[in-house]
């Protein structure tokens, strides 16, 4: 249930894993360790893991997530017994839902748009029986042909109707803007690249369950700081997403699909990041989205192992 950003920035340039014999704290341990209220959360497809939904949860226990990514494609083909199953297996190895991706494909053209909604009620419904709460989706910073006014009368008016959809079925509805400067200059036609301007939106669309997605790389990109985030309310972030950055480049010349993970190189202040989540209450999944190749080639264990060491080493890091 995602469109992935993989395809944009290309144009710009096992299941029987036994749970226990994690070298890591069963999750419930980890999470009383510490003050953060958040989940560290397993989205398979931001780092290259291909194991079936169904496997993806055992994977999650055995490093030690506290959450994972729904699929709302798989959930939706589910029937009744295997789902009961599928929630069971969540509950034993203590885990939760963290945030799905959106179907829909609003960026383009209109028929795409309408073709997208006409599924997105039976896929709202699935994540709803399944217990899922946040759904989330990104904003491409640039626009081919569409002004900005344009381009945010169009995004303001296909979203609210997204967003009506998913807040029917009690899920929480979050944007993520795009900071990388290569790529909101690409165009003519820049779009929304700060958070400010992702509120701007939010404003406009005007639906209580809409708010963000943070990404401590377009923060950092789009040259934010702790005060910004600081400024929202826990119900203002859906969902939250820890990348590093690159040495030895500056910050304009970042490159979108050239990251690193989270706390394996300091460029990025995930320090004042992380505190700052902390600061707002922040209580929902925070995963890693490198878009790392090297990552990406590892197998399923190797990558989520990666992963879950990262985003505790940033955690660590960080006091939380």
């Amino acid at each position: 249930m995602t469109i992935n950003r993989r395809t944009l920035l290309k144009q710009t340039l096992a299941a029987g894993m036994a749970a226990g014999s994690s070298p890591f704290l069963p999750a419930a341990a980890q999470s009383t360790a510490r003050k953060a209220p958040f989940t560290v959360d397993l989205s398979p497809g931001n780092i290259g893991v291909k194991a079936d939904p169904g496997a993806v949860i055992a994977l999650a226990h055995q490093y030690g997530f506290e959450s994972v990514q729904p699929n709302a494609d798989y959930l939706a083909k589910l029937d009744a017994v295997r789902l009961r199953e599928l929630l069971a297996e969540l509950a034993a190895n203590k885990l939760v839902w963290g945030a799905a991706g959106l179907s829909v494909e609003f960026r383009g053209d209109e028929a795409t748009f309408l073709g997208g909604m006409d599924g997105l009620p039976k896929l709202a419904a699935a994540l709803q029986e399944a217990g899922a709460k946040r759904v989330g989706t990104w904003i491409k910073p640039y626009h081919e042909s569409l002004t900005y006014s344009a381009n945010f009368k169009q995004h303001a008016v296909r979203l609210r109707e997204v967003a009506k959809v998913l807040g029917d079925h009690g899920l929480r509805f979050g944007l993520e803007y795009v900071g990388t400067r290569t790529l909101w200059t690409k165009s003519r036609h820049s779009f929304i690249h700060t958070m400010a301007e992702a509120r701007e939106l939010i404003a406009e669309i005007g639906h209580p369950d809409l708010g963000l997605v943070l990404d401590s790389w377009h923060w950092f990109t789009a040259q934010e700081t702790a005060e910004d985030i600081l400024a929202l309310k826990n119900h203002d972030v859906v969902a939250c997403d820890l990348n590093d950055a690159p040495t030895g480049i500056a910050v304009e010349d970042q490159l979108d699909n050239q990251r690193e993970l989270p706390a394996s190189t300091g460029v990025i202040d995930i320090k004042a990041f992380l505190n700052a989540l902390v600061g707002i209450g922040y209580d929902g999944p925070v995963r890693a989205e490198p878009f790392n190749q090297p990552l990406n080639a590892m197998e399923d264990g190797p990558a989520a192992e990666a992963t879950a060491k990262s985003i505790r080493k940033a955690m660590e890091i960080a006091g939380v």
